[in-house]
């Protein structure tokens, strides 16, 4: 669940870091232990923040967070409680679905993964569960 300014956000950090790949980090609150995650807290599906970050690849085809960045978006989500709970990043040429890389490079099976295509001129934001190579889409659900 993303608010409208943290979706402007995200849409307008991947617009800014265009022709190359723009990411960064989603931060929110953790509910109890899930056991499909072998009882780790997973993440509530709410976004407490968006964190912009650096695309330390300055790539058009693949995107390394900056690690400055990341413990930035680390040591403020902890201020107010939170985690970081998941990663989004844009496709310059590609459809906003997971590649091959993207699933490689998937850290945590609890995490949001969330692709914004600039494919097609007009942004479009979906977003994933990746687990074990298997893709899961989820719901995007604006609130105000």
């Amino acid at each position: 669940m993303l608010t409208r300014e943290q979706y402007d956000a995200v849409i307008g950090h991947c617009l800014d870091g265009f022709p190359d790949e723009a990411c960064g980090m989603f931060s929110g609150p953790l509910a109890g232990p899930d056991p499909s995650l072998g009882g780790a807290a997973a993440p509530t599906g709410v976004i407490g923040a968006v964190h912009p970050c650096r695309n330390a690849d300055a790539s058009a085809r693949t995107y390394t967070v900056d690690s400055r960045d990341l413990l930035r978006a680390m040591r403020a989500a902890e201020e107010v409680g939170e985690e970081i709970v998941g990663v989004w990043h844009s496709h310059t040429h590609t459809d906003a679905y997971p590649s091959v890389t993207d699933v490689r490079q998937a850290v945590d099976s609890a995490w949001l993964y969330a692709i914004v295509s600039l494919k097609h001129g007009a942004p479009v934001l979906r977003a994933y569960r990746i687990a074990d190579g298997g893709i899961a889409e989820v719901p995007v659900e604006l609130v105000d």
